[in-house]
């Protein structure tokens, strides 16, 4: 099987899709391809030394001339000049504007054929593709690319009715760790939130509006009436404040606890018994993916890709959008019969650990990248998910 060299770019300080490209980085590093990061700083998922990794800086130039820094051409200068320099057979781009742009540039000045796969994560499909000023670059960075993927079959159909395309688009979903996504032992932590029989529900997101995080708090407030219940809310954004001055209002402020932003979520995750996830759109929900291999299951709303993620009735409880009644009724269902929860809990662990593992997505990802550089997988070992 031939070892790939690899650049990646993706936004490395926040959101799903950055920690989704640079898990990827890291399980194909240690498959043995090279992996090149090319971003503006570190990905904050990177973390220790990895055999096989490197990370290249993209400078903006700051020439007086220009009113606003010219991050795109820098980011499709620094693209090709990876990509000649360590003979990059691809790179792989994490959504569509401005990274696939930029690598479309990239291939304009390298002197040699390079291959471009792009990822759409959501953002760049379900709002900035709504703009029209935006719509034909987003179209022109789709169709340019050698291979494009999306994290859930929803997510395909809106980028084909909202672009009108008509290229293939591979389903390949966002996957997790499960050397790292497991249920930890953390009864001591636990006691820091909750008191002994107490349940402990959690919310987790970059608290933007749509997250319905007003939501949120609309079914902890349900289900704490019937049920002695602990709500953590873990993240940060632009609805934070907002969200605190609602929980004074609503006389929560000893019942919620503000986590901010936690750097090892599975342990974190390990505290709840149910995770809150209501948004109004979510291409996939990957916090809801991350409490599944925690063996926790997801109170959430019928949005975008949740329903291929949390299976209704068995992984998890999903309701309309804003139906915060249903969703405080499937909570309370759950946390109120021990024997349907233990089925809950171990039909998440299966579903994460064979749909979802990381073994199976990055195989999926590998025979991408071999078929857009027309190779095959003579030699390549066989790859399965076992729990």
């Amino acid at each position: 099987m031939k070892r790939l060299k690899i650049g990646i770019t993706c936004y490395p300080t926040l959101g799903g899709s950055g920690v989704v490209a640079t898990e990827l980085g890291k399980q194909l590093a240690d498959r043995g391809h090279e992996i090149h990061f090319i971003t503006h700083s570190i990905p904050f998922r990177l973390g220790k030394y990895h055999k096989n990794i490197y990370y290249h800086e993209v400078e903006v130039n700051n020439y007086y001339v220009f009113r606003y820094p010219p991050y795109d051409i820098s980011l499709a200068s620094k693209m090709a000049q990876v990509a000649q320099m360590q003979q990059l057979d691809l790179l792989h781009v994490h959504y569509a504007v401005p990274h696939a742009i930029c690598a479309f540039l990239a291939k304009q000045m390298v002197q040699r054929e390079l291959k471009t796969v792009t990822t759409l994560h959501g953002t760049d499909i379900t709002v900035l593709a709504q703009d029209e000023s935006l719509k034909d670059m987003i179209r022109l960075a789709i169709t340019r690319s050698d291979a494009v993927t999306a994290v859930s079959s929803d997510l395909i159909k809106e980028t084909r009715e909202l672009l009108d395309i008509t290229e293939p688009i591979d389903l390949t979903y966002n996957f997790v760790d499960k050397r790292v996504y497991y249920p930890r032992e953390c009864t001591g932590l636990r006691r820091d939130y909750a008191q002994p029989g107490e349940k402990v529900l959690m919310h987790i997101s970059n608290f933007r509006p749509v997250k319905r995080v007003g939501d949120v708090l609309d079914i902890f407030a349900r289900v704490q009436a019937e049920i002695p219940t602990k709500l953590l809310l873990v993240g940060e954004g632009p609805e934070l404040s907002r969200t605190q001055c609602r929980v004074r209002e609503m006389g929560l402020a000893d019942k919620v606890h503000f986590l901010g932003k936690q750097e090892d979520v599975a342990q974190v995750i390990s505290i709840a018994d149910l995770m809150l996830l209501p948004s109004e759109k979510e291409s996939f929900g990957l916090v809801a993916l991350e409490a599944m291999a925690c063996g926790v299951p997801t109170i959430g709303s019928q949005a975008g890709g949740i329903p291929e993620l949390v299976t209704h009735g068995e992984t998890g409880w999903l309701a309309q959008v804003g139906d915060t009644a249903a969703m405080a009724e499937g909570a309370i269902m759950l946390l109120r019969d021990e024997a349907k929860y233990a089925a809950f809990r171990e039909a998440c662990l299966h579903r994460a650990r064979t749909r979802f593992c990381n073994e199976l997505i990055t195989t999926d990802y590998e025979d991408i990248y071999y078929r857009v550089l027309g190779l095959t997988r003579a030699e390549a070992p066989l790859t399965t998910c076992r729990e």
